[in-house]
């Protein structure tokens, strides 16, 4: 029986990431069309992941994984001996580029991901920011300081093509987007 239900839970997940990464238009990517593509009942979907917007968290978050294993300098940003801030910067940057690069996904998950994410959760950005603090700040002054961050790189990954027309930020010009998010970083951590 788990193995059925491991087999259309992966079922769902392999074919929501071939829907997502071959569509122009993620709100095309709906609940019936994932199931139909995985030949499961419309059901499983929340059952497995409580919405279709959970299921495609899911598929970004593995890619997320796979793109982070994939790149070594990844891991090496970690363990270099650089500031908590620049470390902070450089993870802000490739999580920004990821976003750019999949795009469908950022548009179908990022409200699905602000309404939902919970600033409990802002781990990996927390320790870099509790260490460049060192104490200066309580574990949840840094915390919501991250789950800022985030949300506001997320929201403007959605808003890119407003902040290239309206702002003139070109987030796929590499070095304005790095100029963006050390701006962000260095105004929510200080100079």
């Amino acid at each position: 029986m788990k193995r059925d239900a491991d087999k259309t839970r992966q079922a769902l997940i392999d074919a929501a990431e071939r829907l997502m990464t071959h569509c122009d238009d993620p709100s095309l990517v709906t609940a019936r069309a994932i199931t139909k593509e995985a030949n499961v009942n419309l059901a499983m979907i929340n059952y497995f992941f409580g919405s279709r917007e959970g299921l495609i968290f899911e598929v970004f978050s593995k890619l997320q994984r796979e793109a982070a294993e994939k790149d070594p300098g990844f891991s090496k940003i970690l363990e270099d001996g650089i500031p908590p801030k620049e470390k902070l910067k450089e993870i802000h940057f490739r999580s920004m580029k990821l976003m750019l690069e999949n795009y469908s996904y950022c548009k179908a998950l990022t409200k699905y991901i602000l309404i939902n994410r919970s600033i409990n959760g802002e781990r990996g950005s927390v320790r870099f920011i509790e260490e460049h603090f060192k104490g200066k700040k309580t574990e949840g002054e840094c915390r919501l300081i991250a789950f800022e961050l985030s949300s506001l790189h997320e929201l403007a990954v959605l808003r890119k093509d407003e902040l290239h027309d309206i702002c003139g930020i070109d987030l796929s010009d590499d070095s304005i987007l790095k100029r963006y998010i050390n701006e962000n970083v260095d105004r929510f951590l200080g100079e």
